[in-house]
């Protein structure tokens, strides 16, 4: 059951919202909140909800132990336990499986089936991840641990981003649960952005999906180049409005339920470097590691020699998370690595280029490490790379209008266009609301409504209509 699936659309969030706005007290409807989003997780993974309880249960202990402790000794060596056994968790399902492949390798067995050995309950890296911000944060004083054990349990499990984030603080959740505002004006919000979340992942990425994964698939010989293009392309925009379509329809709901989220992306295609991409790229993720890895490390108050070091280790952590295959590892790297050219001399050189030239080179070595990132094997991300090169066509190649259809060509547009900040570039140039006349601002709601309509029934219609919906994010 996922947000954009009929049963979500039109049974979950329907019952779930209107029996939260009939209730009463901030208690109760946390509990009610609380009960959905164990429901709404046990509906896909319903093996795994004990354990992750389990886990709601051990961090909370921890966290009163730790804000009791008082000898630094003795909450460092509580922090450490409670860091070790959430990665360890963490470790044991996204990792054992690549570690016990490669030890039987190393051994001499050569296994034709691939053994999934520690199935990978979903969401679990942003479980793991709200875990360990929840008991650095007590550790640091800025928050109090939780008062009861319900409360971290739906910090965790909330359903709207317990599969695909944003990553959430418990400094900036744990006020929200003890008081929040509901209003008409933060409502209707929730619902314009939810409403443009889906319509981001259903019109848009899933209709890039199916060309990308074919093209994707096609062994390099019979990729033209401008097939290999065209893929990249795809998985381009697929990955961005997959993942920040999810992200909106998350911060929409929290918006519902009086929540305010983190915001997660912020047009990234429009940068002008890696610095400004990752500025703008899963915002909740790339401010994890900054506040919790790269600034105890030393940040930028290191040598020169150890400030690179941080930043690959950063980046080296980053890959890691989305998964044990190296290349996600590789692309990790491979963005730390230009982070660090950009604080050289080439970085001074790329900033006098044009506007357009930093835009292009930011995009390029962007959907490089799209293909890299995407691709299953590293000798597999260098052919495809070769073949976008146009250096390995050598058979029958599949003819890119083959793949290039109609809707595929839409999407691409309206993809290229949503990638950019028109709104907040309509906003600025158009006079303000309070200056406006009350028949003008009447006819723009007007047109708002109507066009947040238009998106829902287009969006609903083509999710029925379609039986290809992928979702990258919910494998990490």
């Amino acid at each position: 059951m996922f947000f954009a699936s009929p049963l979500f659309l039109f049974v979950f969030l329907p019952v779930v919202l209107s029996t939260y706005l009939l209730l009463r007290g901030i208690k109760l409807r946390n509990f009610w909140l609380l009960l959905a989003s164990v429901v709404f997780y046990a509906w896909g993974e319903f093996s795994f909800v004990i354990l992750l309880l389990l886990s709601v249960m051990v961090n909370y202990i921890v966290a009163v132990i730790l804000e009791r402790q008082t000898t630094l000794s003795g909450r460092k060596r509580l922090l450490a336990l409670g860091v070790a056994g959430n990665l360890g968790l963490l470790g044991l399902f996204k990792y054992a499986n690549a570690v016990i492949t490669v030890a039987l390798h190393l051994l001499g067995a050569n296994p034709v089936v691939t053994f999934d050995f520690f199935p990978l309950p979903l969401g679990i890296s942003f479980f793991t991840f709200h875990a360990l911000s929840y008991l650095i944060d007590v550790y640091r004083q800025k928050q109090r641990a939780a008062t009861n054990p319900g409360e971290l349990a739906l910090y965790i499990f909330f359903f709207p981003q317990l599969i695909a984030g944003p990553i959430l603080r418990w400094q900036a959740m744990a006020p929200q649960f003890v008081s929040r505002q509901h209003t008409l004006e933060k409502f209707t919000e929730g619902i314009r952005r939810f409403v443009f979340g889906l319509a981001k992942k259903v019109l848009i990425a899933n209709t890039v999906a199916f060309p990308a994964d074919q093209l994707f698939s096609l062994p390099a010989s019979q990729l033209s180049t401008a097939d290999a293009w065209l893929g990249a392309v795809c998985y381009t925009l697929q990955i961005y409005f997959d993942f920040s379509g999810y992200s909106d329809m998350a911060l929409g709901m929290g918006k519902m339920f009086g929540f305010e989220f983190i915001e997660n992306f912020d047009f990234p295609y429009i940068s002008q470097s890696i610095r400004e991409f990752w500025r703008r790229w899963h915002i909740s993720l790339s401010t994890w590691f900054r506040d919790y890895l790269y600034f105890p490390l030393g940040g930028n108050r290191v040598s020169v020699a150890r400030n690179y070091l941080n930043l690959l280790l950063v980046f080296f952590l980053c890959g890691l998370w989305h998964g044990a295959n190296l290349t996600f590892v590789v692309w990790g790297l491979y963005h730390g690595l230009f982070l660090i050219l950009e604080r050289t001399r080439l970085g001074a050189n790329i900033e006098r280029l044009p506007r357009f030239l930093r835009h292009g080179y930011t995009l390029l070595v962007v959907m490089v490490g799209w293909v890299v990132f995407r691709s299953d094997t590293f000798a597999s991300a260098a052919r495809y790379l070769y073949a976008m090169g146009g250096l390995v066509c050598d058979g029958e190649v599949q003819p890119v209008m083959r793949y290039a259809t109609g809707p595929v060509i839409w999407a691409l547009f309206a993809g290229a266009l949503a990638s950019l900040p028109l709104g907040r570039w309509f906003k600025a140039r158009t006079p303000k609301m309070t200056t406006m006349k009350p028949e003008f601002l009447a006819a723009g709601r007007a047109l708002e409504v109507a066009w947040i309509l238009i998106l829902l029934f287009l969006s609903i219609a083509w999710q029925a209509g379609e039986t290809y919906h992928p979702f990258i994010y919910f494998r990490f």
